[in-house]
């Protein structure tokens, strides 16, 4: 029997995040940066997985944000959502972080809001 185009990605996408999962654990001083790409928006969180709690996070989706930028989900925007989240840790005192990609390849958007970050001061 066929299965549904949605279940099969969505079961593809769980085994990559478990394996990436893995290997990648943010803690208090090193937090996980993780990206979510949906058709309209792009999110990021800086996570500590010791305790399970949210240290900074952006989107294209606040309204300062917005008013900066066109585009919520060109490289531009991105750019700028790289920028405003490394502002943010670096105000909390945060230098080093670990970038998980989630289940997006490193490239066009999700490259983007990585090396704006780098450009921001962050070390990964």
């Amino acid at each position: 029997m066929l299965k549904d185009k949605v279940k099969i990605r969505s079961e593809r996408d769980d085994r990559l995040r478990q394996r990436i999962r893995r290997k990648v654990r943010g803690t208090a001083d090193r937090p996980r940066v993780f990206v979510f790409k949906s058709n309209r928006y792009i999110y990021t969180q800086a996570v500590n997985d010791d305790t399970g709690s949210v240290i900074a996070s952006a989107s294209t989706l606040e309204k300062d944000l917005r008013a900066e930028i066109r585009n919520t989900k060109n490289l531009a925007g991105c750019e700028k959502l790289g920028e405003v989240l490394a502002r943010r840790l670096k105000d909390r005192k945060i230098e080093k972080i670990v970038f998980d990609r989630g289940v997006y390849p490193y490239h066009g958007r999700v490259k983007a809001v990585a090396e704006a970050m780098r450009k921001g001061g962050l070390v990964f």
